[in-house]
C-alpha cells in the first residue's frame, strides 16, 4: 500500500499510483472528506467550472443560422437509414 510523509509544514506528497488512481494531474485540487467513523475519504474536488466547460460560446466560433443546423440534423438523419 502507497504511503507518504507529512512534512514539517504539513503537506504530502501523493504517491503516483494514488495519483493515477485518482485522475489527478498538477494543479488539481484534492477534498478530504472525515466520515462519522473516523475514515477519512480522498477524492479529486470536482470544479464546477470544469463541469460547464463546452457550454459556454466561443467567441472565435462562427455561430449557425436555423437552416444550417436542420441540414447538418438532415444529413445526420439519412445517414442512419
Amino acid at each position: 500500500m502507497p504511503a507518504s510523509t507529512i512534512t514539517s509544514k504539513g503537506q504530502i506528497t501523493l504517491p503516483k499510483k494514488i495519483r493515477e488512481c485518482l485522475h489527478v494531474v498538477p494543479g488539481d485540487r484534492i477534498d478530504f472528506v472525515v466520515e462519522g467513523n473516523g475514515v477519512v475519504v480522498v477524492r479529486p474536488a470536482r470544479s464546477r467550472l470544469r463541469q460547464l466547460r463546452g457550454m459556454l460560446r466561443n467567441r472565435k466560433r462562427k455561430s449557425v443560422t436555423l437552416e444550417q443546423m436542420d441540414a447538418a440534423i438532415a444529413r445526420r438523419h439519412s445517414r442512419r437509414r
